[in-house]
């Protein structure tokens, strides 16, 4: 059956499965559901002695703005690995987790972001494709007015609340706060 067949059906009714308490799209022919699930972004607080990687973004959106290594998980791999290769891909850093730090939701835009603390193997650092600059910031001087999202401000925050400790809780959203700008 080609796709332009008019017989040619999927998810294309939007209605509330049975036993279930909100609407989804659903098949009217086979019953199938597409459920719509927040992605999860891995990424890292990572560190070279005291300096943190940072990198300007090259892509939207925030073109410009600085963020942490971090992306979408892929399928197939683990949280600490996504986190890992987001930091080769980002900025071409070799960089080994240490802990979670942090779990934000974000639910204005569907997400839940696992945010590593991990430390450079090594200081050589690069821009990859989706950053236009990378850098080792000391606290003074990370560019505070110019990172690209709340949740880049969260985990730096929470990073220094636990600077120098190795056994503490992992940290959430502020009180309040939704991750909107």
């Amino acid at each position: 059956m080609s796709e332009s067949d008019d017989t040619a059906r999927g998810p294309v009714v939007r209605a509330i499965p049975e036993g279930d308490d909100r609407e989804r799209m659903v098949c009217p022919d086979c019953g199938f559901i597409d459920y719509e699930n927040p992605k999860v972004v891995v990424g890292s607080v990572v560190l070279w002695q005291d300096r943190i990687l940072l990198c300007r973004r090259a892509i939207p959106p925030r073109t410009g703005f600085w963020t942490l290594p971090a992306g979408y998980l892929e399928t197939n791999e683990t949280a600490a690995e996504g986190a890992a290769r987001e930091a080769r891909e980002e900025a071409c850093a070799d960089i080994e987790i240490e802990t979670v730090l942090a779990v934000y939701s974000i639910p204005r835009i569907s997400q839940v972001q696992v945010i590593y603390r991990a430390r450079l193997v090594s200081p050589d650092i690069a821009a990859g494709p989706e950053s236009q600059e990378v850098g080792l910031f000391g606290w003074d001087e990370i560019p505070w007015d110019d990172l690209a999202f709340p949740s880049v401000h969260w985990a730096l925050r929470h990073y220094d609340e636990v600077r120098g400790e190795t056994d503490f809780a992992a940290r959430f959203n502020p009180p309040g706060e939704t991750g909107d700008y």
